[in-house]
């Protein structure tokens, strides 16, 4: 390998804007070659009654364990099988219901060209990625997924670039169109990633809410200091307590803000009037099924601390303190 030879910033970011721009023109000339190919390896993954195994060699390989992971999490069950691996034994892995998505920009990978057929005699159907549909992975295939025949971005124009960013994209289509017409919901997404950034904003309220033990509910017409002693009874200590009639349903809500302004302008005396006197009337509600995210909002916009969860029927099944939210790191 030569010396580094010194490029001036604006050889540099010349350059890099060369290899952006014609990576992007590789991903944009795939509209023009989704057809039927396109079509029929939709209608294989829809129909795939067992797995849709990736597999692919070297940097084809890297995009394929990215493609399949977004399959997995859209919904669509899919692993990764790197090819060198599956000609000694791990071809076990594959069962006659599977299809196999197989990335080869040439086509003519060794190990792709052996695992194929090995594959095609368990059963298995096969969808090509490929730039070149009469390869001998083309060949092979029910069908092909045509990413053209990019330009690579690489001076020596052999390092895969734009290839690479056109197999990422043809397999985002296809994993998206799939999930599409599984009518996969957010619900499903959430279920799928119960973890980091993407857990948090999905998790419904009953997941976060304070209820049972921690959730103190007081009948109307208890006094000022009867609810402070519910307050301060119950686990977690709340910031609010939730008034409910005599059916049950919320009437109100007492919090620590109320108390606050109350004792500004009293010595105490009005501790043993009624709390219905200086509760909040009509508090803005969350039910337990939506979004933590939809209630950090209302809370955001109504400027509270608290807000009661409420079922169908207007009755409370829980509170959510922003507390709780600041624990969940939303």
């Amino acid at each position: 390998m030569g010396s580094p030879s010194a490029a001036s910033p604006e050889e540099r970011l010349a350059r890099a804007r060369e290899v952006i721009g014609i990576e992007a023109r590789a991903v944009a000339r795939l509209e023009g070659l989704l057809g039927e190919g396109f079509l029929a390896a939709a209608d294989l993954v829809l129909a795939c009654s067992g797995t849709v195994v990736v597999t692919g060699m070297g940097k084809a390989g890297l995009i394929g364990r990215k493609i399949s992971a977004t399959m997995a999490s859209t919904g669509t069950p899919s692993i990764f099988l790197h090819p060198a691996e599956a000609l000694h034994g791990d071809l076990g892995r594959i069962r006659a219901d599977d299809v196999i998505l197989a990335l080869s920009n040439s086509g003519e990978s060794d190990e792709i060209r052996r695992v194929i057929p090995a594959a095609r005699k368990i059963g298995a159907a096969v969808i090509a990625m490929t730039s070149c549909a009469d390869s001998a992975l083309g060949r092979l295939a029910d069908c092909v997924l045509d990413i053209g025949r990019p330009d690579e971005a690489c001076p020596l124009g052999l390092a895969p670039t734009a290839s690479t960013s056109a197999m990422l994209a043809m397999g985002d289509a296809l994993a998206m169109v799939v999930q599409q017409e599984h009518s996969f919901s957010r619900e499903d997404y959430a279920r799928f990633h119960p973890a980091g950034n993407l857990g948090r904003r999905l998790m419904r309220v009953r997941e976060v809410m304070r209820k049972g033990e921690e959730l103190p509910l007081v009948p109307a017409g208890s006094t000022v200091r009867q609810v402070l002693l519910r307050t301060t009874a119950t686990r977690g200590h709340p910031g609010a307590a939730l008034v409910v009639d005599p059916s049950g349903r919320l009437c109100g809500i007492f919090t620590d803000g109320d108390l606050r302004r109350l004792l500004e302008d009293d010595s105490g005396e009005r501790l043993d009037l009624p709390v219905d006197e200086f509760m909040g009337r009509n508090p803005s509600c969350a039910g337990p099924d939506e979004l933590v995210e939809q209630a950090v909002r209302l809370m955001r916009e109504r400027r509270v601390d608290q807000v009661p969860v409420v079922d169908e029927d207007g009755r409370p099944v829980g509170l959510l303190d922003v507390q709780d939210v600041l624990d969940i790191r939303l």
